[in-house]
């Protein structure tokens, strides 16, 4: 089991294990999700995880709340901690300070000074960013934001990491 989840991950690294055994292959593999940057895609990899239950974790990290071992994600969640438990051999959970876990900017709520704090963001590109969501309403996803805005590859790749939808 473990050769065929190899190539299969190397050919989908995103690959959303099908039960516990396949997550502790990878597991065994060295596969991990590290919590405090889990993203969407990153919660549905894990056998069991509601569309639900993951966009509620995806929302409790953006807001800032770190979850720090097991028992805080079941807590989250609402449930036992037996139902996570099998979670445990592929989650990797790591403590960051308020300084070095950059806080996701709400691109379609956010007023110019928060705006202005994302990385190499002058003047000039918060009002251009202000005018088009006024001009051309909510931006959809990160595809949308590169398109209207003009923006070349550099840029996404600096903001994709600051920027939620």
């Amino acid at each position: 089991m473990v050769q065929v989840l190899a190539g299969r991950l190397e050919a989908n690294p995103g690959l959303r294990f099908e039960g516990w055994a396949e997550l502790r292959a990878a597991a065994a593999l060295g596969v991990r999700i590290e919590v405090a940057q889990a993203g969407l895609e990153d919660w549905l990899r894990l056998p069991g995880l509601s569309i639900h239950q993951a966009r509620s974790l995806t929302q409790l990290l953006q807001s800032g709340v770190q979850l720090h071992c097991l028992e805080d994600l079941a807590a989250a969640l609402g449930l036992p901690l037996a139902q996570v438990a099998g979670y445990g051999p592929i989650l990797r959970f790591c403590f960051y300070g308020p300084d070095e876990l950059p806080l996701a900017v709400a691109v379609n709520q956010a007023g110019a000074e928060a705006l202005g704090r994302l990385p190499e963001m002058d003047e000039a590109g918060v009002a251009a960013l202000l005018a088009e969501r006024s001009r051309g309403g909510r931006f959809r996803d990160l595809v949308d934001f590169q398109q209207r805005l003009g923006l070349d590859a550099g840029a996404i790749e600096a903001w994709m990491y600051y920027l939620r939808f």
